[in-house]
């Protein structure tokens, strides 16, 4: 069985209960008894281990170093093209 931590806003109470997943998640405050206690969602903890992480790891060496390559050229090109629109609109606005 899973633990949960309970908040109480009455009393500012936090504790932690063992209950099934079929538990209701709102209850009378164990530490005043006064409050209702909701349950705290926490985000779950996630460890990236093993292979498949990185792109070297997903593909053979070949594939990756043609793509790094394809990467890298289309890069210089995008590079090249916006420095000629830019010389094109500074003659179009010396104009």
């Amino acid at each position: 069985m899973p633990t949960y931590e309970y908040h109480c806003p009455a009393c500012d109470a936090r504790y932690e209960l063992r209950q099934g997943f079929d538990a209701p998640t709102t209850h009378t405050c164990e530490e005043c008894g006064k409050g209702t206690a909701k349950r705290v969602l926490h985000a779950p903890p996630i460890v990236f281990k093993g292979s498949g992480w990185y792109i070297t790891d997903s593909r053979n060496k070949q594939s990756a170093l043609s793509d790094s390559a394809g990467s890298a050229s289309e890069s210089d090109a995008a590079a090249s093209t916006s420095t000629a629109s830019e010389s094109t609109g500074e003659a179009a606005a010396a104009s």
